[in-house]
């Protein structure tokens, strides 16, 4: 008689990206059930609380299904096995400076407070770094691994009772996760964290069910060890559909998209899908899927591109980001569908984060002149899931300036900054540039420089850039470092380098020059020029950390 699958009860309660925790209890051969009621809270055999977004928001969210007094209750018992998520983890205090009044489950004695990093470590902390287990022999935690972690607040104090590993962040040590009994919580994700994440999670599951310790996975860590987070390397897909109707992966040769013989049809680079799982298993640290055409269509109706999501989600437990077509519109059918409603129908889907591009330019704008940003697509779906879903797409272009030339002043806007360049020349040799901000992926100009776009978006939600110089696509020259140091300067979240990847090298550049956090290339991965791995284990020899 085959032995039963394990029960896993998952509270969904609204928050982001739940799929792929139930794709990888799933894989890993659970049966997966969501709450509906209080009862099914008491009565599960195991308890999954995932969480993407606002404290207050998730609160909010369990008292309107009335399940959080369920939900203390099941936590009274340490014999009840519970993992808890990120913003999982951070209900179970009492309360959290994200929300100040707002009231927390109150399982855990601690302190849930904001980064306030030195070092110039920005916030959100996004990206790979490790989680020092501080009692190897509780089964569950390996003494040091790097799992991927996204979040601006953290444990700064804990009940000892509870505390199981330790991360550093910026000069800062917080408690990353924590363990009491068959009850587990981590800041970090472990449904995103590849084959290290699938194992704990197994491991969870394992202890669950059986005998509350599991054997020592190694010795204990000196007070001394310290953490660093690891820069991130991305694989970029942009999707389109080809005319017979079918997504693709394409790459424009600047905008077009189509090969050049005469009515050539669309660049066919392959399957969606497979090449996020290709990625996946290549080492790519995070996925981004941009939907190319969503201007030209209702996002929130794209039933192909969310099944595309769905399926890479199934296959790919490491982020995913969707950019393309988050804003308001009005459907075909004269509703009004807002951005969160993309926003929300992409992360039910899978998507961990959504990216915002022409509609940010746009809220800056609405910002300079005087608006308080609360209406804006960023401010709502920052407030709603946190603004470390919220990555913001920025698409410059240089405008050359003569010698002695000065940028234009925008009524309202701080002037703009101006580049130097030792790399890059104008068509008539200028060495100087400033950068003005687009929309429609660089087919309209925007009266507004990109150090402003940065700093408005941030001001309204942003948790991250995606920086894509127009001048660079598709060229191979590198990217335009400059641009990054700009953008960079200009805010304190983190700064993906994209546009302009041709070798290894340039992936180090961007993280030794211009302190990028990440570092996105499309069509060299596609065509195999370059290999990820290549890309690693350049940056090893180069002293800089990877995730292995």
């Amino acid at each position: 008689m085959a032995a039963m699958k394990p029960r896993v009860t998952l509270l969904d309660y609204g928050a982001g990206n739940v799929r792929s925790v139930v794709n990888a209890l799933e894989l890993l051969g659970c049966d997966v059930s969501l709450v509906r009621t209080a009862a099914d809270v008491l009565g599960a055999e195991i308890l999954v609380f995932p969480g993407v977004g606002c404290f207050g928001a998730a609160m909010d969210a369990l008292e309107a299904l009335d399940v959080a007094d369920a939900l203390r209750a099941y936590l009274g018992d340490a014999d009840r096995p519970f993992l808890g998520i990120c913003l999982g983890m951070q209900l179970l205090f009492g309360a959290s400076e994200e929300t100040p009044g707002a009231r927390g489950l109150g399982v855990v004695d601690g302190d849930v407070t904001l980064f306030e990093p030195s070092d110039g470590a920005v916030v959100p902390s996004m990206g790979w770094n490790e989680a020092l287990g501080l009692d190897p022999a509780a089964g569950l935690f390996e003494p040091r691994e790097r799992y991927y972690f996204v979040h601006s607040y953290k444990v700064s104090r804990c009940d000892p009772a509870w505390r199981a590993t330790v991360t550093d962040y910026g000069g800062v040590r917080y408690t990353s996760a924590l363990a009491n009994g068959r009850r587990v919580a981590c800041q970090f994700h472990p449904e995103k964290s590849g084959p290290k994440g699938l194992a704990l999670l197994d491991r969870f599951v394992t202890r669950s069910r059986g005998a509350t310790a599991l054997p020592s996975l190694g010795a204990p860590l000196p007070s001394s060890t310290t953490t660093l987070m690891a820069p991130r390397v991305i694989s970029a897909l942009d999707v389109r559909s080809n005319d017979d109707g079918d997504l693709v992966v394409t790459k424009g040769d600047g905008y077009d998209v189509r090969e050049k013989a005469e009515g050539g049809a669309v660049r066919n680079l392959g399957k969606p899908v497979d090449l996020c799982a290709r990625y996946y298993d290549e080492g790519a640290d995070e996925i981004c899927v941009l939907n190319i055409c969503a201007f030209k269509g209702e996002a929130a109706g794209d039933l192909p591109l969310l099944g595309v999501l769905r399926a890479a989600s199934e296959r790919c437990f490491v982020p995913l980001t969707i950019g393309g077509g988050v804003r308001d519109y009005t459907a075909r059918d004269g509703s009004a569908v807002s951005a969160l409603d993309v926003a929300s129908a992409y992360f039910r889907a899978g998507a961990d984060k959504v990216g915002v591009g022409s509609d940010a330019v746009a809220a800056a704008l609405a910002y300079y002149a005087g608006g308080d940003g609360s209406k804006t697509s960023l401010r709502r779906i920052a407030t709603q899931y946190g603004r470390q879903a919220v990555v913001v797409s920025i698409d410059p272009k240089r405008v050359w300036l003569a010698a002695g030339e000065s940028p234009p002043a925008f009524p309202g806007l701080p002037a703009a900054a101006v580049a130097d360049h030792a790399k890059f020349r104008g068509p008539n040799g200028e060495t100087r540039c400033w950068y003005r901000a687009t929309t429609g992926g660089g087919r309209r100009d925007a009266d507004l420089d990109v150090a402003a776009l940065a700093a408005a978006a941030e001001a309204l939600g942003a948790g991250e850039f995606m920086v894509n110089c127009i001048d660079c696509d598709g060229k191979g020259d590198g990217y335009d470092l400059e641009l990054l140091k700009i953008v960079k300067r200009s805010v304190a979240v983190p700064v993906i380098a994209s546009s302009g990847a041709g070798e290894p090298a340039h992936f180090a550049e961007a993280f030794e020059l211009a302190r990028a956090d990440a570092a996105l290339a499309a069509g060299i991965f596609h065509r195999r020029e370059v290999a990820i791995a290549a890309v690693k284990a350049h940056l090893k020899g180069r002293g800089i950390l990877v995730r292995d």
